[in-house]
């Protein structure tokens, strides 16, 4: 592309989102300049996608304009050399600001990227945007409950052992420090979660952590209490909890941002916190306190009741719904439920329960392997997935094996619930932090309950195995062979590391997989700009957790992403193709990937170029769906060769003909 069309595209991006002034910083992943925005209403989307270059425009975090491989990189650079910064780095002030507005300028940077993350989001209902924020909140929390869960779990047991004569009182000052550190985490947790809640709304993290603070009355003594303005009655420390505070955070991140249009430059920075904080704090108190806690006590209490009346009914019930509530999403609002329970019972009945969800994936999976075992591309997968399985990490067993096979999905969700009705019918167990499942969790069951929750997870395993070997084998996925559709051959006896032009002969015009995983309609990419092949006709394939990536295609390299996530090549008939490794996975800066090749080597079909590691993207929170595109499609006529199959080296995703047209 030449200089002067590249500065074209760069000079009318600017032009579009409110010019550099607007402009917070900017990187570039493969196909997209990658913007962070001080004030979206400034964005010209219309114009955006109108300019000649730009392929499509997509709002979240960041704005992200898709220009292409091979421009993208020049596009970025000729933008960030206009502003004098690297990639990455913040843009200048603007001369015209004054030095009065620089602390509002931060506040509204980080209410502008809240906002565009929404705006992103608006083909959500307004159920589902707000626990995905409830999620947000609490998942940057989730390794601190599991640690402190596991220390505050030790000290128990010491303590039990200590109570029983089984050690002397000289580990008492042991158990001591031990919960010191337990309670760093719970004692203090809504402070946590009113920052982390202001980070997620828009509002300054500190007044959020205020908000979570003014929840424990310091400074009330019995002497001398607040009063429960609707009852008359004593408040109490904590009272309205979790999500109480993410309410009145909410509320404080409305008011702070009305504050801040409101308030002159000059005074901003005095007087919006001030009055942000008195007024919050007063409401905080005096109402999300009060009605926060009859909400809280009476959740906890239907939670409770439901349990102990129901038993193993209940314990069925929601063990065999838990995935489909996964499935949309409305398994996030259970997050400050657990928690809540913790906080006023010292343990999570529900969490055990849920967790029997993937025993019953586990027991599914042992079935298919039995009783498909000549099917070497679905076992392969199951050896893979299954000893994370067992450690409560159900994706890649859910996502797979059993949920595109359909029967082995539902017979799965079935173990669940037996599991979930023997913990059910048990009761009584419970779990004092959250965050693992499987085994990972025996070690935070309460009061040494733990064997009836490996009763439960037995229960799961045989449930999920005996209904799937029964009743959810389909009957296609017992045989190796794949379906007539892809002229390509299986992999039975296939040595996956050998060069495949060592075994398989190849089509000359195929583009194969680069991932071994299970190919998904494209539509279904949560990236509307992959889903909709605005770069060219594409496969996706969610991969199993084979940690190896393979040339599509015979041919030279002629691209790497700085972060590993894409890579180009050119076919030695000419076919230009890139694979996308993950969505946002650029954010990870490289971390998940090994690239084992160069730029301008050339490569055999099958070789392997690099290693993923899917559970680091995974654990980010990032969908590690694989894109395979053809960049210069018009050239040719495509045709799309596989669809809801599993994928090995060897499988066609597409074959090509010169279009003559």
């Amino acid at each position: 592309m030449s200089t002067d069309k590249v500065q074209r595209i760069a000079n009318e991006i600017y032009q579009n989102v409110g010019g550099p002034d607007n402009v917070d910083k900017l990187i570039h992943c493969m196909t997209r300049v990658r913007m962070t925005i001080k004030d979206p209403s400034k964005v010209d989307l219309t114009g955006l996608k109108a300019i000649d270059g730009v392929m499509g425009v997509v709002e979240d975090d960041t704005l992200q304009v898709v220009v292409g491989p091979g421009t993208v990189n020049k596009v970025a650079q000729a933008m960030v050399d206009q502003v004098g910064v690297e990639l990455g780095e913040p843009f200048p002030a603007s001369a015209s600001a004054t030095s009065t507005a620089t602390d509002q300028d931060l506040v509204n940077q980080k209410a502008a990227e809240v906002k565009a993350a929404q705006k992103a989001k608006q083909k959500q209902t307004p159920i589902k945007r707000a626990l995905k924020s409830i999620s947000n909140i609490f998942i940057p929390l989730i390794p601190v409950f599991v640690g402190a869960g596991l220390i505050g779990g030790i000290a128990a047991v010491l303590s039990n052992m200590m109570v029983a004569g089984q050690i002397g009182n000289n580990w008492s000052e042991l158990i001591m420090v031990l919960n010191v550190i337990k309670n760093g985490v719970f004692a203090y947790l809504v402070i946590y979660v009113g920052i982390n809640s202001a980070q997620e709304f828009g509002a300054t993290p500190g007044l959020g952590g205020v908000i979570g603070a003014v929840t424990l009355l310091n400074g009330v003594t019995p002497k001398t209490p607040l009063h429960n303005i609707f009852t008359g009655q004593d408040l109490v420390a904590g009272q309205g909890g979790i999500l109480g505070v993410i309410f009145a955070v909410w509320v404080l991140a409305l008011v702070e941002k009305r504050l801040h249009k409101w308030i002159p430059d000059s005074i901003d920075i005095i007087i919006t916190p001030t009055l942000t904080l008195l007024s919050i704090g007063l409401f905080t108190i005096f109402i999300v306190m009060p009605i926060a806690g009859v909400i809280s006590d009476g959740l906890v209490g239907a939670i409770s009741w439901i349990l102990n009346v129901g038993g193993a009914f209940s314990g069925f019930a929601l063990g065999a719904l838990f995935l489909p509530m996964v499935m949309f999403g409305l398994h996030q609002i259970l997050t400050p439920i657990h928690i809540e329970m913790i906080n006023k019972t010292g343990m999570t009945p529900l969490l055990p329960i849920l967790a029997m969800a993937g025993a019953g994936q586990v027991g599914a999976a042992l079935a298919l392997w039995i009783r498909c075992r000549r099917n070497k591309q679905l076992t392969n997968l199951i050896k893979g997935a299954l000893p994370v399985g067992f450690l409560g990490i159900g994706e890649p067993l859910i996502y797979g094996v059993t949920l595109p096979l359909g029967k082995p999905f539902i017979t799965a969700c079935i173990g669940g619930g037996i599991g979930g009705a023997i913990i059910g019918g048990l009761g009584n167990i419970g779990s004092i932090a959250i965050g693992p499942s499987g085994l990972a969790l025996v070690p935070l069951i309460n009061n040494g309950q733990w064997l009836g929750y490996v009763f439960g997870l037995l229960g799961g395993y045989a449930g999920g195995f005996v209904a799937t070997y029964f009743f959810g084998i389909p009957k296609d996925a017992i045989s190796d062979e794949e379906p007539k559709a892809a002229p390509v051959a299986t992999d039975n006896a296939v040595d996956f590391n050998a060069a495949p032009a060592d075994n398989v002969a190849l089509s000359e015009n195929t583009i194969y997989a680069p991932v071994k995983g299970q190919v998904v309609p494209i539509k279904s990419v949560s990236d509307e700009m992959m889903a909709t092949e605005v770069m060219g006709k594409s496969m996706a394939i969610v991969p199993d957790k084979t940690s190896a990536i393979y040339a599509p295609i015979s041919g030279k390299i002629t691209f790497i992403a700085d972060t590993g996530h894409a890579i180009g090549f050119t076919s030695d008939q000419g076919e230009e193709v890139m694979i996308h490794i993950g969505i946002d996975t650029v954010n990870l800066a490289g971390k998940p990937f090994q690239i084992n090749v160069a730029v301008d080597d050339h490569v055999t079909h099958g070789q392997t170029i690099g290693q993923v590691d899917w559970q680091r993207i995974i654990a980010a929170g990032l969908d590690p769906v694989t894109i395979t595109i053809v960049t210069n499609s018009p050239q040719f006529a495509i045709e799309k060769q596989t669809l809801n199959q599993a994928t090995t080296f060897n499988t066609a995703l597409m074959t090509l003909k010169p279009n003559l047209a």
